[in-house]
């Protein structure tokens, strides 16, 4: 798909208040480790993450999602009154239903007239939800939309950690769980808007979609428990992300690494992400990068790295790659000029 009318407005993000690093984790599964003869600091060597963060206990996704959003609607000046759509793509959720949209919409006042809904993907809903969002404002049916996301990791993390503390817990067991770990908390939001009405630059310029869903099950979660094939899923991810550029190059406008100047991808880890740019052939210092001190924010990370360089790297006229890929498999690849 390809957008003529489309921009990015303005973007907003909340950092969870409470670092957990990764040497903090490893304390409370040492016996295991030790017992396993793992040694102590693999956690942290072999995903490149030295911490993450959580919400205090009890903190809603809608909650964060809401924080965000305040920001994302602030900066781009706008009414809440003239937001026509909320998307919520957080893989956290408040409950099984209502969706957690609803709460959001709520905590912000928007209009009843403002279509809301949950569209969930794994770590891709974000880059969905933009797509959604903008094929709907491509159209004219609307003049803003408000994509959130809000994910808590700390429920899950510290279940696998209660797990791993079982004397006999096996050396599959630990690898299976050992994912779950390098998870982090965090919130975006992100307002999208027609050109006609739009005060930046930032325009949308097309989108592309490849499944691979023959590895459907190589990473499976619930609210407490995920079990991941690390090696399997990276093996299959990179091929897929591989696929989906050059499908890229084909359709969007200069997409080449030549062409990009900054890099928004979905981040799991250091051997993910050096994987992704050699299978590329992408400058690696055009990367957007956070995972060390955040983790895997699931799909909150991209439309955060993208936040970030905006606020550090990004000049009027720069062209952006969003990469993002999730569970399933599914990856899309996004066109920006900044």
């Amino acid at each position: 798909m390809l957008f003529k009318n489309v921009a990015i407005e303005s973007l907003g993000y909340e950092l969870a208040p409470h670092r957990v690093t990764s040497d903090w984790l490893e304390d409370q599964i040492g016996e295991t480790l030790e017992r396993l003869r793992i040694p102590r600091g693999r956690l942290e060597a072999l995903s490149g993450i030295r911490e993450r963060r959580f919400w205090d206990h009890g903190t809603r996704p809608s909650t964060v999602a809401t924080m965000a959003a305040q920001k994302a609607i602030a900066a781009a000046g706008i009414d809440p009154s003239e937001i026509g759509l909320i998307i919520n793509t957080s893989v956290s959720q408040d409950y099984l239903e209502p969706s957690t949209a609803v709460y959001v919409h709520a905590n912000l006042g928007l209009s009843q007239r403002c279509i809301n809904f949950d569209l969930r993907n794994a770590c891709l809903g974000f880059l969905n939800g933009m797509y959604t969002a903008g094929l709907m404002i491509e159209n004219g049916d609307i003049k803003y939309a408000l994509v959130v996301d809000g994910e808590g990791s700390q429920e899950a993390v510290m279940s696998t950690v209660r797990r791993l503390q079982d004397p006999d817990v096996s050396m599959e067991a630990f690898r299976d769980n050992f994912a779950t770990l390098t998870l982090g908390s965090g919130a975006a939001a992100m307002v999208l808007s027609h050109t006609s009405v739009s005060r930046t630059n930032h325009r949308l310029n097309g989108v592309v979609t490849m499944a691979a869903t023959e590895h459907n099950d190589l990473c499976v979660g619930q609210p407490d428990y995920m079990k991941t094939d690390a090696g399997a899923l990276l093996i299959a991810g990179v091929q897929l992300v591989r696929q989906t550029w050059d499908l890229a190059a084909g359709i969007l406008p200069n997409w080449s690494d030549d062409q990009i100047a900054c890099y928004a991808p979905h981040q799991v880890s250091a051997r993910h992400t050096a994987a992704v740019v050699e299978a590329l052939g992408a400058t690696a210092e055009k990367m957007q990068l956070n995972f060390p001190v955040l983790g895997n924010i699931g799909p909150a990370a991209l439309p955060i790295s993208l936040a970030q360089a905006a606020e550090t790297r990004l000049k009027d006229g720069d062209h952006v790659a969003l990469l993002g890929i999730g569970s399933g498999l599914n990856c899309s690849m996004m066109s920006v000029d900044w």
